[in-house]
């Protein structure tokens, strides 16, 4: 597969983006709130969905919006890489406001191409001379699919290593994250394998544990226990869950960061399209219910059906590339090479720029994203 022609004539350095009066001090621990309630900044909640390496594409989101500065964060729900983007980000603003989140992110980026070089699943020889992104003809990845559908992760990892685990230990400070009051409020996604129930770690129960039980991928990782109780991954019944936003969160206002293409056109005839599409409609599969529900309120709070305040009106936001996702294959999820990374990062802050160059005036008083016409 080639690189998606949506981006094919994007200039190979991100774009620069606008320039606002947002502060760029440095984050007192205990004297400074994390973002401005006041004047331009307009303060929303994130919602980042999970997709592997695809979740390059959320950094690039996070980038953007860090850069212009017009947009704050209250909260964020995030599940498998969304939990990853989420927490880095967290943790950078800490640190050093907006720059330190940004670059948080970009380290964080960096340091997970550098490990996946050490790994067998990489790009081929083949995708160097198609210039793809597929690893479908690399032999690692042949190889680590063939075995993952005989053998357990209990069978092929029995020591369970997860290098991700330290890669995320190095570069989040999670005790700082559990115990500082000005963070953003994090809302980390996992399923309880046990119970098949949602499980939602805050910033008080936050550790790398916790983030990779997130990202907890049955076929490839073992399941994660945290007190006693197995989880995997969150995108199974929360990708991601919006519920926490609603009742945890001042702002109305929800930007979904979509990784998992909504849409997709055409029927799949392979048996890789075919599970390609299955995992995505899956993974989709609990926002979509949660957008009934939201869609359901905001219709009873609109028509006067139930008393002011007893209910919550969300204004919902979408950002989305589902044109661009489509074209890149499931294969390309395992991609770590720092040249796929930054293209999709690149992607991310194109998107978001187009849409709040459209959506930014709407924000705090009404949906830009048409609910019953894009989810139901």
């Amino acid at each position: 597969m080639k690189a998606p022609t949506a981006l094919k004539k994007q200039n190979k350095t991100a774009h620069k983006a606008p320039s606002h009066s947002a502060p760029k001090q440095n984050i007192d621990g205990t004297k400074q709130p994390v973002l401005p309630k006041h004047g331009a900044v307009k303060n929303v909640n994130l919602a980042l969905q999970g997709g592997g390496a695809h979740g390059a594409f959320a950094w690039g989101v996070l980038d953007y919006l860090l850069e212009d500065g017009r947009l704050g964060f209250e909260g964020i729900s995030a599940t498998s890489a969304g939990a990853m983007n989420a927490a880095v980000c967290a943790h950078g603003m800490l640190e050093n406001g907006r720059d330190g989140a940004r670059e948080a992110l970009h380290a964080f980026w960096k340091s997970v191409s550098d490990a996946g070089k050490h790994s067998p699943i990489k790009p081929g020889f083949l995708n160097a001379i198609r210039g793809s992104y597929s690893l479908d003809d690399s032999p690692g990845y042949f190889f680590s699919d063939m075995l993952s559908r005989i053998f357990s992760p209990y069978q092929l990892n029995p020591f369970n290593f997860n290098p991700l685990k330290d890669l995320l230990e190095a570069h989040v400070d999670f005790e700082r994250l559990r115990t500082a009051r000005n963070s953003i409020q994090l809302h980390i996604c996992a399923t309880n394998v046990e119970t098949g129930k949602v499980r939602i770690f805050n910033n008080r129960e936050l550790t790398a544990d916790s983030v990779l039980a997130s990202a907890c991928l049955p076929f490839l990782f073992q399941a994660v226990e945290i007190g006693g109780e197995f989880f995997w991954d969150g995108g199974y019944i929360g990708n991601p869950a919006i519920y926490p936003l609603i009742y945890k969160s001042d702002s109305r206002d929800v930007v979904i960061v979509h990784i998992n293409p909504v849409v997709r056109k055409g029927c799949p005839k392979t048996a890789a399209e075919i599970m390609n599409r299955l995992n995505e409609i899956s993974f989709n599969s609990s926002l979509m219910r949660e957008m009934r529900a939201i869609c359901f309120v905001s219709k009873l709070v609109e028509r006067g059906k139930v008393a002011e305040g007893d209910m919550k009106q969300m204004l919902i936001h979408s950002i989305r590339a589902d044109d661009f996702m489509s074209e890149l294959g499931v294969s390309s999820k395992l991609n770590s090479d720092w040249k796929f990374l930054t293209f999709l990062r690149d992607a991310g802050r194109k998107a978001v720029a187009e849409w709040l160059e459209s959506s930014f005036q709407k924000i705090g008083s009404e949906s830009t994203v048409d609910i019953e016409k894009e989810f139901l």
